[in-house]
């Protein structure tokens, strides 16, 4: 299984968004679909979309980032995308791409198309603006270090042509457990920042690695949060999720299932074994 899964926050619009997105992207499906949540895979790439409610809405924070070797498709999947959406920055050519262009979608989530090497490869974009400026290379750093088979691959700084901020990422490409993400910053006026819209979630195998990722993310300012969600210290959210709460929510007993919701609605970071009692019943 894939370890971290974007896990995309809707008011109602989960399995329709997963299927427009689906209907766009070569070897995508959606899997899954019940009331609160959608499963389905963009070239491979596997998502989570919930029904969530109103309270968080998709900002430019986290985009996906997705690379083409075809004009042709790179112009049908942006007339596809601004349909209904909003454009920030026109398909067009630009001194970093042949073609590129940055819009949100109808449901308000953020895509940046590129014209590259690697065909469709999507990619979350974590950008670091307001209070998070001059962050991105300690959270690459942070990220890299928690997950096996993690590397930086790219790194481009201002340089000398913006004073004051030479030494900041400009774009960065990092993997993490062979995963492909990526990040910039910006030092211009924005009025966004990260929230729960967007988050990952990391699937872990045992209790051991619940708590190696949660006190690792939440350390030097970190935020707890309810059902195993947290913020770190950039305030990128995360959920640490053990394969254990999906197998006892997914029983085929009911009454098992409901009482591990119970359970794991008390909790912070999940702990498998009140999950595991409150299952069976003790």
């Amino acid at each position: 299984m894939q370890q971290i899964t974007p896990f995309l926050w809707y008011d109602g619009q989960a399995e329709e968004a997963a299927r427009f997105y689906t209907s766009l992207f070569k070897n995508s499906s959606v899997d899954s679909v019940n009331p609160m949540v959608t499963t389905f895979q963009l070239n491979g790439l596997q998502f989570n979309a919930l029904n969530g409610g109103p309270q968080f809405k998709f900002t430019n924070a986290i985009s996906l980032f997705v690379t083409f070797t075809s004009f042709d498709e790179i112009d049908e999947i942006w007339k596809q995308l601004t349909d209904g959406g909003t454009i920030l920055m026109e398909l067009n050519e630009y001194p970093w791409s042949k073609k590129y262009g940055w819009v949100n979608d109808k449901y308000g989530l953020s895509w940046q198309l590129f014209f590259g090497e690697k065909d469709q490869q999507i990619a979350p974009l974590l950008l670091f603006v307001k209070e998070q400026f001059g962050n991105a290379e300690a959270a690459i750093n942070l990220y890299t270090s928690l997950f096996e088979n993690s590397e930086k691959t790219t790194v481009t700084r201002f340089g000398e042509a913006y004073p004051g901020f030479e030494n900041n990422i400009q774009y960065a490409a990092y993997t993490l457990n062979d995963q492909t993400f990526m990040a910039m910053e910006s030092q211009m006026e924005h009025n966004f920042t990260f929230n729960e819209a967007f988050s990952f979630v990391i699937h872990c195998k045992n209790q051991q690695e619940v708590d190696y990722y949660w006190n690792k993310l939440i350390a030097d300012g970190g935020q707890e949060s309810q059902c195993g969600w947290l913020k770190d210290k950039f305030g990128v959210s995360w959920q640490v999720i053990p394969s254990l709460l999906i197998q006892l929510l997914g029983d085929k007993d009911r009454e098992k299932a409901d009482r591990t919701m119970k359970a794991m609605l008390q909790m912070k970071k999940i702990d498998c074994q009140k999950l595991q009692q409150a299952s069976d019943g003790k």
